[in-house]
């Protein structure tokens, strides 16, 4: 079986892409040539920008494939070259779109294929909904062969999954909780998330690829665990050997306060408690079980963190800007006491 991966090398993508090897898949990798180093032996790199369409078409002559996936498709736009470049090429195109896209506010907490896909609160979840209504309109106008993929919180053991965060990613966050000081959980810390691992992920994608019966088909791809984000911190702080020291503040606040995207990153996410129904996922793939758990894969990550210095990225006006939060909510406290 021969496949063609659009990316192929990032949080989601890597994981697949090891598996895919192990499973003897010929796999190819259209990118810029980033993390090779990180590839296993037997995948064939196509060195390319695929915004330049002309080159890839050349490099794409004679060329078909049993599935294709873009891993980096944001905007209708970019849906509409892949359509151009894999027309007639391809038995089964595959897009990552992403749970973000689904209701909110949610009118259930239990969230399926079925809930209806809608989000003011962030342009990115909106455009995702695009591009997954240029994808089925022409599964539906012209059988093009889509299967749409919608991962939720999906993680490796290079960025410890965190709800509030700076720019520059989750280290510094982490290093707060080693160095004792308060850290910022959003609202009480009990609305209910899914982190799945990168590993899990995999596992039900590959069942995916070449799968007929997911072909026109949304499928969304999660784990069957449930937890609180209290616990998330509370795991990263024990495998730091260190006490939390939380300090729950308001999502709406923070959005407000701050030029971080938390409008959209919590308000129209992570701040929705939500518990993913998966029954569709494993009726199309009976035997996906989804082994790592949320203690076990944030331990493992946070170990690989502070083992790789590569990975500690600081973040100096991040850290200013929590430090600015906690001082100006304590001082409020202060004078309505």
């Amino acid at each position: 079986m021969r496949a063609l991966f659009i990316g192929g090398t990032g949080t989601i993508s890597m994981a697949i892409t090891k598996l895919l090897v192990q499973q003897g898949w010929e796999l190819y990798l259209l990118n810029r040539g980033n993390r090779t180093e990180e590839l296993p032996q037997g995948v064939k790199t196509i060195v390319a920008d695929i915004n330049d369409e002309s080159d890839c078409a050349k490099k794409f002559e004679g060329m078909t494939f049993d599935v294709a996936c873009d891993f980096i498709g944001f905007v209708p736009s970019q849906l509409e070259r892949d359509y151009r470049l894999l027309k007639g090429k391809v038995r089964q195109f595959m897009y990552i779109s992403s749970a973000s896209a689904y209701q909110k506010p949610c009118s259930s907490y239990i969230i399926s294929e079925k809930t209806p896909l809608a989000n003011p609160y962030w342009e990115y979840s909106r455009n995702k909904i695009a591009c997954e209504d240029y994808l089925m309109s022409l599964y539906r106008q012209e059988g093009f062969p889509v299967t749409i993929i919608r991962p939720s919180h999906t993680y490796d053991e290079r960025s410890v999954p965190l709800g509030v965060h700076g720019k520059k990613g989750s280290y510094q966050v982490v290093k707060r909780i080693k160095e004792g000081k308060p850290v910022i959980i959003h609202g009480d810390g009990l609305g209910l998330w899914t982190l799945t691992h990168n590993s899990d992920f995999a596992k039900a994608f590959v069942g995916l690829m070449a799968n007929i019966h997911a072909v026109g088909e949304a499928v969304q791809i999660t784990s069957d665990e449930t937890v609180t984000w209290n616990q998330i911190y509370e795991c990263i702080a024990a495998t730091l050997g260190v006490e939390l020291k939380p300090y729950h503040v308001a999502s709406d606040f923070l959005a407000q306060v701050s030029d971080y995207d938390f409008t959209g990153s919590l308000v129209g996410d992570k701040s929705n408690s939500v518990v993913f129904d998966n029954s569709k996922l494993k009726r199309l793939v009976p035997d996906f079980v989804a082994t790592k758990r949320v203690d076990q894969g944030i331990t493992d990550t946070v170990n690989y963190v502070m083992s790789h210095p590569e990975c500690q990225i600081e973040d100096e006006e991040f850290d200013s800007w929590c430090d600015k939060v906690i001082m100006a909510l304590e001082k409020a406290k202060k004078a309505l006491s």
